[in-house]
């Protein structure tokens, strides 16, 4: 066997600089060819790009033959314009320390020289094997390369072997785990590396200290079915409420024990605490969390953050309880404080409608069927009751509220948001932060907000997800940043950048949106995450920069933005490391992220504990928060149509029900509920395992009988019974009850190319009611308003119940039943045609106004009368209020929550087109059978004040209409005369 070559070339590229001398170079070949010396604990291998570098040790030949195919582990250093004859300041060394090699950049003075010598900047050619013959050691073993980008998970553990060289007293070499962290490493062929920390069962019988070769195959076992979490517990019934604290804390302050830290840590660690990595990467092919792969990116990447559920990621379990998500989280963050940085992980999920991801634990209404309450409380108790369910699971952090205005009703993330309206969003935003956070640098049951997506995301062109959205700056300022400005207001913790792009400018690399508007002129203080994989985006996606290399640059360069949810590889803490040793970024901008990153957890208790609070698992589930999702709903709930008084019907009614929604928990819940896009058809409503109920479950509950039930048809429309048999059963009916709806979905998932719901849905409302003339309820189980043609019509009642959420079977039932009168107003513009589906409340005056119903809209089973509107002053001026009180009788049958909305018109505006018509107030009061209230609201001269084409902001003097509830009372009006200086800026 002869000795390698100095050193190898390959493909001569013209304008990389290879370092020298050759000698700092291992070579790397297959596992199944060489072992490395030092022992295992001193082997790290640390990725750069575009290749893995392997650390020098000597080469020791297997007792094995050679393959061929073998590869020289090559050191790229940044391509030169030119070639150098003088010392290359950034070319890395390969120097020894107590932990292993690490790289360091060299210095000037370092004797290292690029002398017209080249690397190659893609993978190397295969090279004959050369290696450097020697007895073997028993101490000496082999590990597989790691590769760029980061390892993936092959379908088995090893399609190949994989080759230990080692001494049998060395138990880490023996087989019996299913941990391995499986690599990637060409296609078809890959390798496993196993933790040298969990238990073994089985040496093979091969295995001896004189056979010093020796082949571990484990492959998969499971079959990659989701199961149940086997885990039951007893919920406590109900447990201490927590208020609003009177003094809501706020991020800003930098501690000097954080700036401590910071300035202990390394830069690789630094940059480590901005990187968030997904689940998926910590999940072995048998379901398993995978302690080697946690050990990489906790090791070598020092990653300070991760997120997600294990059940969406290739976890065994298709909904992790808390204990079992507990233990999951606790396991990470147990290696994260003994390997690494020792620094605790912050670990974020999208607990949107209470802890969505979180077995047993409540599912809420969906944000839009929470605005539909108008009612904030409902917003603040959903965050308090995900937070507790969320620290539960040891997750830290919550991605809500969503904030983003449901402008174009086509877009998927409609229901997720809190309506069309700037002025209810910021309403229910703020008490949504203040349920999350509660008093967070205190109170351990409480998780940091997220405010997203930062900024314009509702307002997608064609409305498809991530679509350009083209909106003027200042519509911008107006009606899209007032939410996000309601929750820096409430103090919310962090924030997220939005998907995509405004006006084609990439929002995540604008420093307009996210210096200029989000941290100096908003005066958001807190940490700023991107959202997922939005950096590399840029490059692959939309075309916003030439790789990804300039898309971090000008992330980093440009914004504030604090972590890269880079989710899925090493792209962005390879990159940026590379950045800062090139001196392109400078390390004190890295410093101000990482300590807003550090401060975040200090203020979250992670230096205290960051493991999951066994005390809060118990109240996963109770029946207090249970009963509070029902609440939200009961009140949510709209009534868009109601014929003759069909509703609500009387127990001795028959009643037939048909439709593919009636008996259905997961079309109640939507996406974000269990699984990103909702249970799966396999998974049907089995996944909820009595967490839950439906609309049928409710039915019978209230009439102690078992409904008679037709589905009818699928989600789709698609016939799944004879109509003839279901128009026979209806023609004995005396009414007939339809559920019609969507299926469930997320973000992309959910895009449609028009509103009308499917035609087989539609077909079967239209069928019965010529069949039968019998009244016809429709109840509509839907995330965004779908267009329901001749339905308005055929049917004598029409139901709204948006997403009501997982327990929202029973709410449906009472309202039909009328067990509770309804009171929920719409959030948003319901259109009439396709031509409406970016139709709001706020759109100028001059345009048509006309959907199928208006933004507030509701009926109820009461009749509530409203004297005229009488104001405190018939002129309103800037610093001093008015108000405008107004009397609401409930003439019955039925007690009633009444929402007082107050809305301003303008009959002109000088320089800018006025509002149709603006939100500026609203109160819900309770009203018992024949009592009259007083309802106050104020408004104020500042609460007209607009942003002008030139982004200037004023107040017009005009007159001012006052309306109250304009599209369920009439003629409730009053107007007052605006005085202020026009040219006086706000």
């Amino acid at each position: 066997m002869s000795q390698p070559p100095t050193v190898t070339y390959m493909q001569k590229p013209s304008t990389i600089v290879y370092m020298q001398p050759p000698s700092t170079v291992a070579y790397v070949m297959p596992p199944s060819t060489i072992a490395y010396e030092p022992p295992p604990v001193y082997y790290k291998p640390t990725p750069t790009t575009p290749e893995y570098i392997a650390y020098p040790a000597k080469p020791y030949a297997a007792a094995i033959p050679v393959e061929p195919n073998t590869y020289a582990a090559v050191i790229p250093v940044e391509p030169y314009k030119q070639e150098y004859n003088t010392v290359a300041t950034n070319a890395y060394s390969l120097n020894p320390n107590p932990d292993g090699y690490a790289l360091e950049p060299y210095k000037q003075e370092l004797n290292v020289y690029a002398t017209n010598t080249y690397a190659a900047p893609v993978p190397v050619d295969p090279y004959k094997p050369e290696y450097v013959a020697a007895p073997p050691r028993p101490s000496v073993y082999a590990h597989p390369p790691y590769y760029s980008p980061a390892p993936s998970k092959a379908p088995y553990a090893m399609s190949a072997t994989l080759i230990y060289v080692g001494d049998k007293s060395h138990g880490r070499h023996s087989a019996g785990t299913q941990t391995g962290y499986v690599n990637t490493y060409a296609a078809g062929e890959y390798y496993a590396s196993y933790s040298t920390h969990t238990p073994y069962t089985h040496i093979p019988p091969s295995y001896s200290a004189s056979s010093l070769a020796i082949t571990i195959a484990l492959p998969c076992t499971w079959n990659k079915v989701q199961v149940n979490d086997p885990t039951t517990w007893d919920p406590v019934p109900t447990y201490p409420y927590s208020s609003m604290p009177k003094n809501i804390p706020t991020p800003g302050k930098i501690d000097p024990d954080v700036l401590r830290i910071v300035g202990q840590l390394t830069l690789k660690e630094k940059i480590g605490q901005m990187t968030q990595i997904e689940v998926g990467q910590l999940i072995d092919c048998n379901g398993e969390l995978n302690h080697t792969a946690v050990e990489y990116w906790i090791d070598e990447w020092k990653v300070g953050s991760f997120l997600e559920t294990p059940a969406n990621h290739g976890g065994k379990y298709n909904w992790y309880s808390p204990k079992s998500f507990g233990a999951f989280t606790d396991a990470v963050q147990k290696i994260a404080l003994e390997r690494g940085s020792k620094i605790p992980v912050i670990w974020g999920l999208d607990s949107v409608r209470g802890a969505n991801y979180v077995k047993g634990a409540t599912i809420f209404p969906a944000g839009i069927a929470t605005a539909a309450t108008f009612n904030p409380q409902f917003a603040y108790d959903a965050g308090r009751i995900a937070a507790k369910d969320t620290r539960a699971a040891g997750v830290h952090w919550a991605f809500a509220p969503i904030l983003d205005l449901a402008v174009n009703k086509l877009w998927s993330r409609t229901y997720e948001n809190f309506g069309e309206d700037p002025y209810l969003a910021s309403k229910m935003g703020a008490a949504s932060v203040n349920g999350y956070q509660g008093d967070y640098k205190h109170d351990r049951s409480r998780v940091a907000a997220c405010m997203k997506h930062c900024i314009g995301y509702g307002y997608p062109f064609d409305g498809s997800d991530r679509a350009n959205r083209h909106i003027a700056a200042h519509e911008l300022l107006e009606y899209y940043v007032p939410p996000f400005k309601a929750a820096i207001d409430a103090g919310v913790a962090t924030a997220m950048e939005s998907y995509g792009v405004v006006n084609g400018e990439p929002v995540v690399m604008s420093f307009q949106y996210l210096q200029g508007l989000l941290r100096e002129q908003l005066g958001f203080k807190g940490m700023l995450v991107t959202d997922w994989g939005e950096i590399n985006s840029q490059a692959t996606m939309y075309k916003t920069a030439s790789n990804i290399e300039q898309a971090t640059w000008a992330t980093l360069n440009r914004t504030s933005v604090d972590m890269s949810m880079v989710a899925e590889d090493t792209s962005f803490a390879a990159t940026t490391f590379d950045l800062v040793i090139r001196g392109v970024i400078p390390e004190e901008r890295i410093d101000e992220s990482a300590a807003r990153i550090l401060q975040l957890k200090k203020d979250l208790g992670l230096f205290e504990s960051p493991f999951a609070d066994c005390r809060l698992q118990a109240t996963v589930g109770s029946a207090q928060d249970i009963e509070a999702a029902r609440n939200s709903a009961r009140e949510s709930i709209t009534l868009l149509k109601n014929t003759d008084n069909v509703l609500p019907l009387r127990q001795s009614d028959r009643v037939l029900f048909v439709g593919p929604t009636l008996n259905s928990t997961r079309y109640m819940g939507g996406g974000w509920n269990i699984h990103w896009q909702g249970p799966s058809d396999a998974e049907g409503d089995a996944i909820y395992q009595g967490f839950g109920d439906t609309v049928l479950q409710g039915v019978q509950r209230i009439t102690g009988v078992e409904p008679d039930y037709f589905k009818g048809v699928d989600i789709d429309g698609i016939p799944l019974t004879d109509i003839g048999a279901i128009i026979e059963a209806a023609k004995e009916a005396d009414k007939i009850v339809i559920g019609l709806g969507e299926r469930t979905y997320a973000e992309f998932e959910g895009n449609i190319g028009n509103l009308t719901l499917p035609d087989g849905q539609l077909n079967l409302v239209y069928t019965l009611a010529k069949a039968t003339a019998k009244p016809i309820v429709v109840v509509l189980i839907e995330g965004r308003p779908r267009i329901l043609g001749n339905v308005v019509h055929a049917a004598a009642a029409i139901v709204n119940a948006y997403l009501p959420g997982a327990y929202g079977g029973l709410p449906i039932a009472e309202i039909l039943y009328g067990l509770v009168n309804p009171s929920g107003r719409l959030p948003y513009t319901y259109p009439a045609t396709e031509s409406q589906a970016s139709t709001t409340i706020w759109q100028s005056s001059f345009s048509n106004y006309d959907p199928q119903w208006a933004f507030g809209f509701g009926m109820s089973y009461s009749q509530i009368t409203y004297s005229n509107v009488t104001l405190s002053s018939n002129v309103l001026r800037p610093g001093a209020p008015i108000t405008a009180t107004i009397n609401i009788t409930n003439k019955g049958p039925r007690a009633q929550k009444e929402t007082v909305m107050l809305f301003t018109n303008q009959p002109y505006r000088f320089d800018l087109a006025p509002d149709h018509l603006r939100l500026r107030a609203f109160d819900k009061v309770h009203l018992a059978v024949g009592e009259t209230k007083k309802v106050t609201l104020e408004l104020k001269a500042e609460d007209l004040a607009f942003w002008t084409a030139d982004l200037k902001k004023n107040i017009a003097p005009s007159p001012v209409n006052i309306v109250i509830n304009p599209y369920n009372q009439a003629d409730i009006f009053a107007t007052v005369q605006v005085l202020a200086d026009s040219d006086r800026l706000l």
